[in-house]
């Protein structure tokens, strides 16, 4: 299901005041974790919690994909809960995730965020959330500037510090690759005339 009109533009608006907030600029990596501070969204990771050993070992251990966080309504605030077994990255892009659940005032009570989806949520809501947290971590004109210094998908996730995968979707998503292409194309090339000296 496509976003509804004008969402993209509306995230791309809403990432940027929310860097404004928190003293960046578009070309600068974002700190989910400050994010979710600003807000006053406390983080925890899953040994934090009074769970059972056996649960904390399925979910840290081969099962982990099953269970990346979750954003968890407490009386009138709300708290996010981690996945710590996850890379960096890969927690990185679930807190901004939920955040962005947070920025857009999405109604619920649980959101569990697995391998694929947010558990309790339609696909429009999780959509919404993918786009935000895509333009808070990698930026439709970072990831152009980005394509235009001609960064690979490693150079992009190193310095945004976001998995090359999430390098990749922004570089493709933005259009970035697409407009530095159409960019190069247009440039005539110099002319060899042959002499050799």
């Amino acid at each position: 299901m496509p976003l509804r009109r004008g969402f993209k533009a509306y995230a791309q608006r809403l990432a940027l005041d929310v860097r404004e907030e928190m003293g960046i600029g578009v070309f600068a990596p974002l700190d989910p974790y400050a994010l979710a501070e600003l807000y006053g969204i406390a983080v925890y990771d899953l040994s934090d919690l009074p769970l059972p050993a056996e649960v904390l070992r399925h979910v840290t251990g081969p099962a982990a994909d099953a269970f990346s966080g979750a954003l968890i309504a407490v009386g009138t605030g709300r708290v996010i809960v981690e996945n710590h077994a996850h890379d960096i990255t890969r927690r990185r892009s679930t807190i901004a995730h939920e955040m962005a659940h947070v920025l857009l005032e999405h109604e619920f009570g649980l959101l569990l965020t697995g391998a694929s989806l947010c558990g309790s949520t339609s696909a429009t809501v999780e959509q919404e959330a993918a786009e935000l947290s895509g333009e808070l971590l990698v930026p439709r004109d970072a990831a152009r500037m980005a394509a235009f210094r001609g960064w690979t998908d490693a150079t992009v996730a190193r310095y945004f510090r976001v998995s090359r995968r999430m390098a990749r979707w922004r570089l493709n998503a933005t259009g970035a690759r697409r407009i530095v292409g159409r960019y190069h194309a247009k440039i005539p090339r110099p002319l060899s005339l042959g002499v050799t000296v």
